[in-house]
């Protein structure tokens, strides 16, 4: 006496068979939508935040900040030693 699960699949019945066929069909079917699904969210998620910044340069005659802090910094002190 076996179960159905460790008979051969010539023994089992055509209506047994058309049954796992079918579940089968039913699994391979919710993986693809389930991938669609988040193939679709990721393209929607992508698309909406592309990643735009603004960048905060100088205008064409302006000085840039970074030399004016650099000229202040260095015009007038000299490079002081402290010894410990």
């Amino acid at each position: 006496m076996t179960t159905p699960v460790f008979q051969a699949p010539e023994t089992l019945s055509p209506q047994a068979e058309e049954a796992s066929t079918a579940l089968i069909a039913v699994v391979i079917t919710v993986v693809f939508l389930t991938l669609l699904s988040v193939v679709t969210l990721i393209f929607f998620h992508l698309y909406k935040n592309k990643g735009s910044y603004v960048t905060y340069e100088p205008a064409e005659g302006e000085p840039s900040a970074i030399l004016q802090m650099e000229t202040d910094s260095a015009k007038g002190r000299e490079k002081e030693e402290y010894f410990i």
